[in-house]
């Protein structure tokens, strides 16, 4: 699926049958281990990896965690976002191994991690999110009038029956009638009885509550007023979503669009090529800037570069024009590509503070469109912008790439003046071994010409020095950098032997 703003791609969201996401699902778990070290248990759910669980994912949230989570749809506050000023308990007060407990995935593992998981359960539907185990009525923060704010949280209040727990009132349900939102309640109620009920019966470790697919929850918690249009392209996704508007909010079926023409519809919006450019490092910007993207294990970081744009004559406002196009572009990048975690950006060296904070403002504002919680910093004293964004999932990078077999993840190989070197050492060795007296040495073709081009003695000169008999083939299917050593008249591959670092 993909989200597009100003008829730009700004987010794209990837599920695969047999790689479902497992975010908002609910499981009945069993305690493997509790470590007051890190105030953190270890849950067994049933996936594979133990699933975390912090101390600070025990604890009833306050109101300003209620009013912010809406954005992650409920799901636990994203591991103790605005608690740290909150009393957390012991975790071997709260837990013991053996135990049984309800819990529900706030994070995808990630890496070599398993999935975060918060004991404050949430079951979310399109204008209400219910949390069991909270007390408090939550609004959207997105919605700005305190009287209207004031109104829903009352009005709810008389619909929430005593010791059943808190609500989120999203910010779609500004303008739903109470009826509507009484019936929401009643059927998140009923559902969270269903899940219960469960528990009750199964044995732990168990799935007890499947989240929507990508697509119901994405229609659930992005498909309001202020969507333009939805173009779908399969008749089966399309009829559901008709279904499902038809109870929730008809007014909008006439913003859904069934798409039959014969281009495919990631072409027809331009998506493929977008798509194919969020796996670059480098990101070419409309004036001539560009940034570069590399992610990192402990953060990502981000360098804004002018490029071919150099402006006129006042080199401080050709900076600041870089900097305000590379603040918007980070912002889509960031949401596109789904980074997570730490991000660091160096923007170009601004003399004036006005100007700073005027790229710091363009940043917030664009950041502000994102679903996930981003936070950035003032500028640091060397120029940086250090931005925090919520990790949920593995991003697109994480999750559709793999290292690379030539290179082991470095994104370089060895220029092929290096490779023969290797080969060189590698050589002396075998020599030194004095087990082997004939050999063919298979390189990459580009090293190969390299060799005859640029040391076209070398075989003769090493087989001279080291008194073995060597003959050279060019192999297409070597990696750039690797060169094999094949013993003959056996055929035997010796390189591992012989292999220098």
């Amino acid at each position: 699926m993909a989200i597009l703003e100003d008829d730009r791609l700004v987010e794209l969201l990837v599920d695969r049958p047999e790689m479902r996401r497992t975010v908002g699902n609910i499981y009945y778990g069993r305690v493997d281990a509790v470590l007051p070290g890190i105030q953190a248990a270890f849950v067994d759910i049933g996936v594979g990896k133990s699933a975390f669980l912090h101390a600070s994912d025990l604890i009833e949230p306050d109101e300003d965690d209620l009013e912010d989570e809406e954005e992650g749809n409920g799901k636990g506050g994203g591991g103790g976002h605005g608690r740290a000023s909150r009393k957390v308990p012991n975790v071997e007060d709260v837990l013991k191994r053996g135990e049984h407990i309800i819990v529900q995935v706030i994070k995808e593992p990630i890496s070599t991690k398993g999935p975060r998981v918060t004991a404050q359960v949430s079951v979310a539907g399109r204008n209400l999110v219910h949390m069991p185990f909270a007390s408090k009525v939550g609004v959207s923060r997105k919605i700005d009038s305190r009287e209207e704010r004031s109104r829903l949280r009352q009005m709810m209040q008389k619909h929430l029956p005593p010791e059943s727990g808190g609500i989120i009132i999203r910010t779609v349900a500004e303008d739903v009638t109470e009826e509507q939102l009484a019936q929401e309640l009643e059927s998140l109620l009923t559902q969270w009885k269903k899940i219960k009920r469960k528990a009750g019966f199964v044995r732990p470790p168990a799935l007890v509550h499947r989240e929507a697919s990508l697509t119901s929850g994405l229609i659930r918690d992005v498909f309001s007023d202020k969507v333009d249009k939805l173009v779908v392209d399969s008749k089966q996704i399309f009829n559901e979503i008709q279904k499902y508007l038809e109870q929730v909010s008809p007014d909008l079926l006439e913003r859904v669009t069934f798409y039959e023409d014969s281009t495919p519809m990631f072409d027809k919006f331009d998506i493929e090529k977008e798509i194919r450019d969020l796996f670059k490092r480098r990101v070419e910007m409309p004036t001539g800037g560009y940034l570069i993207i590399e992610p990192t294990e402990a953060l990502v970081s981000i360098d804004v570069n002018t490029g071919r744009y150099t402006g006129k004559k006042d080199p401080e406002k050709t900076i600041l024009r870089t900097n305000l196009e590379a603040a918007r572009e980070i912002a889509r990048q960031v949401r596109l590509r789904d980074l997570g975690g730490i991000i660091v950006t160096d923007f170009i060296d601004m003399e004036t503070q006005s100007n700073r904070d005027k790229v710091l403002h363009e940043l917030r504002a664009h950041l502000s469109r994102d679903r996930a919680r981003t936070r950035a910093f003032q500028i640091s004293e060397l120029g940086l912008i250090e931005m925090t964004r919520q990790r949920v999932r593995p991003s697109l990078w994480d999750s559709m790439t793999t290292t690379c077999g030539a290179c082991n993840g470095t994104g370089r190989v060895f220029k092929p003046e290096v490779v023969v070197r290797r080969l060189e050492r590698s050589l002396r060795r075998v020599a030194h071994d004095r087990k082997e007296r004939r050999l063919t040495v298979r390189l990459h073709p580009e090293v190969a010409l390299y060799l005859l081009e640029q040391e076209g003695k070398f075989l003769k000169d090493i087989g001279k020095a080291t008194g073995i008999d060597l003959e050279m083939r060019d192999d297409p299917l070597a990696a750039l950098d690797e060169f094999k050593l094949v013993a003959q008249p056996a055929g035997r591959d010796v390189t591992e032997r012989y292999l220098v670092a």
